[in-house]
């Protein structure tokens, strides 16, 4: 034991400023592309938070949550979310908005849920605002996937069971952009598939069809660290029918393999 004692009295406040956590100063013309993790605001990282404190111009994707958005408090608030179905602004219509806001002198926050550079289409943006000579930084972001299986009691990797874990999206599938996936089924390692609700049946029926046993598996996690979290464990073969029948909708993620078993035994339930 250490010669240290905890004093009780200690505050957030306090441990934060032993840290000497410094942040970087969001300058003028500048534009930030930040992740808000996975929709706790806990989940937000320190160097994102001085970020929204400091931004006057934020862009918001529809995952983040409002308690998130309100921190930029001195920011004008610029929506840009993406809902599959539904109108929503054009990529490059948010690429040309965070040009003009940045050649107008502004302190840019782009934020995302999760990571920016996690099926956020981060690095597009990065990519225009380099070609543009736009300075920029990007603050990671609790990616999702891996978040929302942690909050619920799914290790992402367990010796015995996995080697790699298979970030994937699914909102092409059956289409002729679609992912191979009886390629990733052949892998026997654990798929993490992100906008993947509107084809589960689709998908489960393709992983299926590349040789994964109907009994592998499978949850849908909707939600993740939010007080609306669910979670819905069933097999390959019966997920669409099960996650139907709880009446799950996005944003969702859809964890197939081995590791889902670990949330019944991680909680004596096995």
């Amino acid at each position: 034991m250490s010669g240290k004692t905890k004093n009780n009295g200690d505050t957030f406040e306090q441990a934060l400023s032993r840290l000497n956590f410094k942040p970087h100063a969001l300058e003028p013309g500048h534009v930030w592309l930040a992740g808000a993790g996975p929709g706790d605001p806990g989940c937000l990282t320190l160097e994102v938070l001085a970020a929204l404190a400091d931004a006057d111009a934020l862009v918001y994707d529809a995952l983040v949550s409002p308690d998130v958005v309100a921190v930029a408090d001195k920011a004008e608030l610029f929506f840009a979310g993406k809902r599959g179905g539904k109108p929503s602004m054009k990529q490059d219509d948010i690429t040309a908005l965070l040009v003009r806001l940045a050649r107008d002198g502004r302190r840019v926050v782009r934020l995302k849920g999760g990571d920016p550079y996690i099926f956020g289409r981060g690095g597009e943006e990065a990519l225009a605002l380099a070609r543009e000579d736009i300075p920029f930084r990007v603050l990671p972001g609790l990616t999702s996937g891996l978040s929302a299986m942690a909050a619920t009691g799914i290790p992402a990797t367990m010796r015995g069971i996995n080697k790699a874990v298979i970030l994937a999206t699914g909102h092409a599938a059956g289409t002729d952009d679609d992912l191979d996936w009886a390629a990733i089924a052949r892998t026997g390692q654990p798929v993490v598939i992100y906008m993947g609700m509107a084809n589960l049946p689709t998908i489960a029926a393709s992983l299926l069809e590349g040789g994964l046993a109907p009994s592998t598996p499978t949850a849908v996690i909707v939600s993740a660290t939010t007080p609306q979290e669910r979670t819905v464990v069933a097999t390959l073969a019966t997920i669409a029918e099960a996650a139907a029948a709880a009446g799950l909708a996005s944003p969702a993620l859809i964890v197939v393999g081995g590791i889902v078993a670990m949330r019944a035994a991680l909680a004596g339930d096995a």
